[in-house]
């Protein structure tokens, strides 16, 4: 019994590990930000902000207040601080919600994950008419790319704006849906796709151990189609994580989810009664805290930052946001990521089949060895039987003798 309890020991030493490691002390790496104006006082507080930041910030200038909104949605940088007083730059204004709108904030000392309150639509992009400078300090961000990291930012540059004597205005360029706030629902969406593909990979290889490769594995592909079409419903009908674009939502559920019950199924093989802590420890512990959901990279140690590069979780939750919320910039990457880590799925499901076919022809090689081994010995123990007397002609006359003898 005390060797089943392994399973759940490792368990919670993985969990442990790992959600700590990559949640439990939060800060800024080489996080990218802005200053917006091209004056040399601009240039000076960037500078000073790099100094003071000690690689914890990446500072740069930005002579246009558009530039930097453009950067916002590309997500380059994550924040972006226009002064009182400094030109912002010509062009368009708008702080780009498609039609000219900007989501503002009057709350500067927002922390944490909750958004500022006093939110009001504000058409124009915080510039006082006609005069091309900044009326009050402004901070522009895309709480749909993280919400932590906005927070990070604004608790950053709000010192800043009580040194020139005027509140900060928190613009948001790139706001998630209302019934989303923190954007961190696509986070939790991936957690539900993700449980419901790595908790069938058990059942299919356990219950469906005696079943053929091939039937694993398309049960496998139609699990994931099932597991896909109840997080779409989750994201769209049910909780409208999102406002739009479902069937590309859905797209990317069905790869993640095939993803994970191919390269579950394929590992079964190998892995047995281990599976489950196999699947857990590459879909759960280094999966979530590297997917970019609670915090960005940006905010994490380079372990997990590394990790939000190729990992798939990571695919899914940034290819969603740009998907929903950037209009598909930096799309195909993420997409690329998925993929990649379907074909891999669909290679282990190969090698699970080669080395199932070799553990067959073994076994029954084995079989025929043990029935003729068994065969000899039988042969060896039982005696032959002795032969019968022939008898002659001559034999036969003289038992005719006998029996007339007998007979007188």
């Amino acid at each position: 019994m005390l060797t089943h309890l392994v399973t759940p020991l490792l368990m919670c030493i993985g969990m442990g590990l790992a959600y700590l490691g990559a949640f439990a002390h939060p800060a800024p790496h080489h996080l990218p930000v802005a200053v917006v104006g091209s004056s040399r006082s601009a240039q000076l507080l960037a500078q000073s902000i790099n100094d003071k930041a000690g690689g914890d910030l990446e500072v740069r200038t930005v002579a246009h207040r558009s530039t930097a909104v453009d950067q916002l949605k590309h997500q380059d940088i994550f924040g972006a601080y226009v002064p009182k007083g400094d030109g912002s730059g010509k062009g368009r204004g708008g702080a780009g919600d498609g039609n000219g709108q900007a989501r503002v904030s009057g709350n500067a000392g927002a922390t944490g994950n909750a958004r500022a309150v006093g939110e009001a639509r504000s058409a124009g992009d915080g510039r006082s008419p006609g005069d091309g400078t900044a009326a009050t300090p402004e901070l522009l961000v895309a709480t749909a790319a993280s919400d932590t990291s906005a927070s990070v930012v604004q608790k950053i540059f709000t010192p800043l704006a009580a040194q020139q004597g005027a509140p900060l205005k928190v613009t948001d360029v790139a706001p998630t849906v209302a019934d989303d706030p923190t954007g961190q629902g696509i986070f939790f969406l991936l957690v539900a796709i993700s449980i419901g593909s790595y908790a069938s990979v058990a059942v299919i290889g356990g219950a469906g151990a005696v079943l053929p490769i091939r039937l694993r594995a398309a049960l496998a592909v139609g699990t994931s189609f099932v597991v896909s079409l109840i997080g779409t419903a989750f994201a769209g009908p049910v909780f409208h994580l999102v406002d739009h674009g479902l069937w590309g939502l859905w797209g990317m559920a069905w790869l993640y989810s095939a993803g994970i019950l191919l390269i579950g199924t394929g590992l079964h093989t190998f892995l047995k009664r281990w599976t489950t802590l196999g699947v857990m420890a590459l879909f759960v512990m280094l999966n979530f805290t590297s997917s970019g959901g609670i915090f960005r990279p940006e905010m994490q140690n380079g372990f997990f930052a590394a990790l939000h590069s190729f990992w798939n979780g990571a695919g899914f939750v940034e290819g969603v946001r740009s998907h929903v919320y950037f209009d598909g910039y930096g799309l195909s990457g993420h997409l690329w990521t998925l993929a990649l880590w379907l074909v891999v799925g669909v290679l282990m499901v190969g090698v699970a089949a080669l080395a199932e076919r070799r553990r067959r022809s073994a076994e029954a090689e084995a079989a025929a060895n043990a029935a003729a081994v068994a065969a000899a010995a039988v042969a060896a123990t039982v005696p032959e039987p002795a032969p019968k007397p022939v008898r002659g002609p001559v034999d036969d006359g003289v038992e005719e003798e006998l029996e007339e003898a007998v007979g007188v």
